[in-house]
């Protein structure tokens, strides 16, 4: 990761100068160094985001919660409609439903979530309860006047943001694929055990 006092400098129309990354393993050819580039911005981008919510959530009475539970609130109250634990996994892109559901359980207790029985009545669903509603409603006014009141003034922000979506869309299929290829086929050996046969 490349620290404040070494910036890299452009060769080249949109290209960084390779010996920035002399001996970088994960920046072996320019696009792997890109790749990391953008795979350690990501990393720096989720933590301020985390902390960002925490801090707002804090402010509207939702304090109590961890980053992954506000994040299942938020889209449990997504077009205020009831969602099963299955649909809430999907949208999150979780694997299974576990995490989801100890979540779930926490949100039910602290009376932030209702739970449902759905039209097949084997299926549960959870719903936002009124409390919680009010105080997202609080968390969306406090988020607006604190950062997209701001953010709305960046140059094309609003293209860039989509695009950005778009790009992180299609980027995050790929690394489900890169992952279940290398889960199904890739068997990997200990290092030395090659050469012990």
């Amino acid at each position: 990761m490349l620290t404040k006092t070494l910036q890299p400098t452009l060769t080249g129309e949109d290209e960084l100068d390779q010996s920035y990354y002399k001996g970088w393993h994960l920046g072996g050819t320019h696009h792997d160094a890109m790749t990391t580039e953008f795979e350690w911005a990501m990393l720096r981008f989720e933590q301020a985001f985390q902390r960002f919510m925490l801090q707002i959530a804090s402010m509207c009475g939702l304090g109590e919660l961890s980053s992954a539970e506000l994040v299942l609130l938020h889209v449990i109250r997504m077009q205020d409609g009831p969602k099963t634990a299955a649909v809430l996994a999907r949208q999150l892109n979780i694997d299974g439903v576990t995490n989801v559901q100890y979540s779930l359980r926490k949100l039910l207790n602290s009376g932030f979530v209702d739970k449902i029985k759905g039209a097949n009545s084997k299926i549960w669903m959870y719903a936002a309860t009124e409390r919680a509603a009010a105080m997202l409603d609080e968390y969306t006014r406090i988020r607006r006047e604190m950062l997209t009141d701001q953010t709305k003034n960046f140059e094309s922000i609003d293209k860039k943001l989509y695009e950005a979506a778009k790009l992180i869309s299609l980027l995050t299929g790929t690394y489900d694929e890169a992952s279940r290829i290398s889960a199904t086929y890739c068997r990997v050996s200990p290092p030395g055990e090659s050469k012990k046969r």
